[in-house]
């Protein structure tokens, strides 16, 4: 697997080069494919690849997937990627997300001080930020048509039969780090559902193939 040179921050390129894909099970890995395959077909298309991650609260694991997918993307220099997240209901980016995100490599800047702070998430010195909030699925910031709806928590998957404007709908869940809030495990528990689904973004990503059949 190499990487097509980009611009992300060092640490970032460093957290990802500690990544370990290949162990990834089958099993997962079938779970994985049907984005793989959104995404291949939008590349060969010379579409735009939007991708919406949705849970519950949007508060954490859909903030996680969306930057890592935005980041690896970038990773291997894959054009078009756009990344979104929402829920079922809005509350708050949970603040250990930020900074778990922060000690993995990206430049975290709230930009916003209310119930539902909003923060600046950079990858990349000359990319544009993620702008990272807590949002409803259907909010106005996110696409409206042509999306893969990418359900991170199986509540969401459950609670939502129709995703409006999904042109795919895919479940790829994850276990839910808040189980370990307030608790001594919390910053390894959260670290560790980062870097999985670092590990699982990275993945994706690392089978596309480029309009010209090249990764």
């Amino acid at each position: 697997m190499i990487a097509i040179k980009s611009n992300i921050f060092t640490k970032i390129k460093e957290t990802i080069k500690g990544l370990q894909p290949e162990n990834i099970t089958n099993e997962r890995k079938e779970t994985l494919q049907p984005l793989i395959d959104f995404i291949q077909y939008k590349v060969e298309q010379n579409q735009e690849i939007s991708i919406n991650f949705i849970c519950t609260h949007n508060s954490r694991r859909s903030h996680l997937s969306q930057v890592w997918a935005q980041a690896t993307a970038a990773y291997f220099n894959i054009k078009n990627v756009f990344c979104y997240s929402g829920g079922t209901e809005n509350t708050a980016l949970f603040p250990k997300v930020a900074e778990t995100l922060e000690n993995n490599g990206f430049q975290i800047k709230k930009i916003s001080e209310t119930d539902n702070p909003i923060y600046s998430i950079k990858y990349a010195a000359n990319q544009h930020p993620i702008i990272g909030f807590s949002k409803k699925l259907d909010d106005t910031f996110n696409p409206e048509g042509a999306f893969a709806a990418v359900m991170t928590c199986s509540q969401a998957d459950g609670g939502c039969p129709l995703i409006a404007g999904a042109e795919k709908r895919i479940p790829i869940t994850f276990e839910d780090p808040k189980a370990f809030d307030n608790t001594p495990q919390q910053a390894e528990k959260y670290n560790e559902r980062s870097l999985q689904i670092a590990t699982e973004m990275l993945y994706v990503f690392s089978q596309i193939k480029s309009s010209h059949g090249t990764k």
